[in-house]
């Protein structure tokens, strides 16, 4: 194998996970210059351009992109074979950057990062809030946590949790209207719809209870695509919206919200952390999934 090949691999390997030269120089222990160095020669050896570069961001040029997921798997075997070789396989250490819904980012893994960080003390973590997963291994992530099915297979899935799906609503709001008493009394109240990031519409409206599923076609004034606006609107007597179980355990148990509907409370949707690699994944990953599958029970 040509030594000079790799090296530039592994550089530009470096640069789209960092996101820079300067970043990926401090990584690998070389200067900034060494860095557009190592992509200019590899550039030169396969008489491609490989990166678009402004003063502001890199990115991947079309053969760029080809070529990068062509050699990443290769990089991740021969990354796996060195921390094998060095017995190390189950150490937790290096950069691990994650692709992370926003939603659960903000309404429930904040204020758990840390824990985590002072449980791996070798580890630094990059969380990356995006609404769609995008493509992995072109952005340098190691991970990525998503409600809902996954799309497609081109990524490695595990799901972590079933997350209990509840209807709530604030007692200002139930004060001025009146606590409906079954699913269908939603149809005269005002409702608070949530927009899948998938599709782009709202997502529907359902009712689970011993198999049994009810549909209820709200109709609703307000649609929203963030849920800690949604959050906060329910909470300040705008509407009654639908909510997973484990962003409001802290407001149900002080009373600032009410499942209006326990009866019918066996809908639930999926959460699952996906990984570009069908090889094993390395330790940093395992561990950052299993944090999340102890954050979420």
């Amino acid at each position: 194998m040509d030594g000079r090949l790799l090296t530039g691999v592994t550089v530009l390997d470096a640069v789209i996970a960092s996101g820079g030269f300067s970043r990926a120089a401090e990584a690998l222990g070389m200067s900034a210059s060494g860095v557009s160095h190592a992509i200019a020669r590899l550039e030169a050896r396969l008489g491609v351009r490989l990166l678009d570069r402004t003063t502001r961001s890199i990115a991947l040029t079309d053969e760029g992109r080809r070529f990068y997921e062509r050699v990443r798997p290769s990089l991740e075997e021969i990354e796996e074979a060195a921390v094998d070789a060095s017995g190390a396989s189950a150490r937790v250490r290096g950069r691990l950057r994650v692709n992370i819904d926003p939603f659960f980012s903000r309404l429930v893994l904040a204020g758990h990062l840390g824990g985590f960080l002072a449980t791996y003390p070798e580890l630094a973590l990059e969380t990356i809030t995006r609404e769609h997963v995008g493509d992995l291994v072109a952005d340098g992530v190691d991970v990525a946590v998503r409600f809902g099915e996954p799309l497609g297979a081109s990524l490695i899935s595990r799901k972590l949790a079933d997350i209990q799906v509840l209807t709530v609503a604030s007692p200002r709001y139930l004060k001025r209207h009146g606590r409906p008493q079954a699913p269908l009394d939603l149809l005269k109240h005002q409702c608070i719809d949530f927009r899948d990031p998938q599709t782009g519409r709202p997502y529907d409206w359902e009712f689970h209870r011993k198999g049994k599923v009810l549909p209820v076609r709200i109709s609703s004034r307000l649609v929203l695509s963030d849920a800690g606006t949604m959050l906060t609107e329910c909470l300040a007597g705008t509407g009654i919206c639908q909510v997973l179980a484990i962003a409001v355990k802290d407001q149900l148990a002080k009373g600032s919200l009410v499942n209006l509907f326990p009866d019918w409370a066996d809908e639930t949707f999926p959460l699952y952390a996906l990984y570009p690699s069908r090889h094993h994944p390395p330790a940093k990953v395992r561990a950052f999934i299993d944090f999340v599958s102890r954050t979420v029970r």
